[in-house]
């Protein structure tokens, strides 16, 4: 079995890693940037601003303007919470409105009708949280030639196609999280698997190539065996985890979920699989999903942020954006109640570090 940086590949049929032709490091041509494998943090480096500039903007200081949310998908629990921190920040501001629309599956040419429908219509401001980074790109692109403000959030497209991307935690800082956790509950010499959305989701393909990166440099014995797809869908997540499990036998020790749909498919996977302490599930969920998995002990380590922040926080970048009052070269941004946060790489406004949700703390969140 080959090394969690040499066996990430991108095989639709779902081949094996062993037979896969060519190695995946991510779904995108961006270089890694591993995290200490103590708990030295980092500091982001300063970057130019790199985002793309709207055409034609009227003078929306602080007057009403009307946003649309565009998520990947709408009717989950993940974005349910983001559109809730939206609402709520609109609310709180008081000049905004602002509603939530798109497709019931992440599927990136309806998300693209969605958007365009939306520019045709007439918004002042665009929210968005990409299935697909370069698809997802000229849409963009022309809502802001338009003169529409747009701020992504959640997952990116390309920095060109919107001003500015709030990002819920940096890429390596998820990764690390992960992995260590993981490590924890398994040990050093374990073989592992990878439950995603799609290869191509951007902050899907960018965690696992910062796990990649990660994992060579501070647990080069974890083994990956296999990286699935599941379209953030729960059936699919739910038989992709169960053939993972079925397939490897004693050999697989963990599963990580990247998505708040394939976590807890995956720990009812091993649940009904009769694996709980045997096969560990780590990975990225809300709170509310996976309390009966950890209540049982059957997962032990839940990593996020809060969704409803990440909403919150764009609604505000949005509005600040549509304000003038957020420009190229600046290094902060006022956030309401999440006060002010930091502008990392260029035209990223950085949410916080990710939080782990256990047995000792789960109870105290609710979404």
């Amino acid at each position: 079995m080959k090394r969690l940086t040499l066996a990430l590949a991108m095989s639709v049929s779902l081949v094996g890693l062993a037979h896969a032709a060519s190695a995946w490091t991510g779904g995108d041509d961006l270089p890694t940037n591993p995290l200490a494998c103590d708990a030295t943090p980092s500091a982001a480096a300063a970057k130019p601003y790199d985002g793309g500039a709207v055409t034609g903007a009227p003078d929306r200081n602080g007057k009403p303007i009307k946003v649309v949310d565009v998520p990947k998908l709408i009717g989950i629990g993940y974005f349910n919470a983001t559109s809730k921190g939206i609402a709520d920040a609109a609310k709180e501001l008081g000049n905004v409105d602002a509603k939530t629309d798109g497709p019931t599956k992440a599927n990136i040419d309806e998300q693209i009708t969605f958007i365009d429908n939306y520019i045709t219509s007439g918004v002042d401001g665009i929210l968005f949280a990409a299935n697909d980074p370069v698809a997802i790109a000229p849409v963009l692109k022309k809502a802001l030639s338009k003169g529409i403000n747009v701020v992504g959030y959640d997952a990116n497209s390309t920095p060109d196609a919107r001003q500015w991307f709030v990002n819920q935690a940096e890429f390596n800082g998820i990764a690390k999280s992960m992995v260590d956790n993981m490590v924890k509950e398994t040990g050093e010499d374990a073989g592992v698997a990878i439950v995603t959305s799609t290869f191509t989701t951007p902050n899907q393909a960018r965690w696992i190539s910062e796990m990649a990166a990660y994992a060579e440099k501070c647990h080069p014995k974890l083994k990956l065996l296999e990286t699935v797809e599941a379209q953030e869908d729960n059936a699919l997540s739910f038989s992709q985890a169960t053939t993972l499990i079925n397939k490897y036998g004693s050999d697989l020790k963990g599963i990580f979920g990247m998505t708040s749909v394939a976590t807890p498919a995956s720990a009812e996977a091993v649940t009904q699989a009769g694996q709980c302490g045997k096969i560990a599930v780590v990975g990225l969920a809300t709170p509310n999903a996976m309390k009966p998995y950890v209540a049982k002990d059957c997962v032990k380590s839940v990593v996020l942020w809060n969704p409803v922040d990440l909403g919150y926080a764009a609604m505000y970048v949005l509005r600040a954006t549509a304000d003038g009052t957020l420009k190229p070269g600046d290094t902060k941004v006022k956030a309401g109640k999440l006060g002010e946060l930091n502008v990392v790489n260029g035209s990223e406004i950085l949410l916080g570090p990710p939080f782990t949700f256990t047995k000792e703390n789960i109870e105290k969140f609710d979404f």
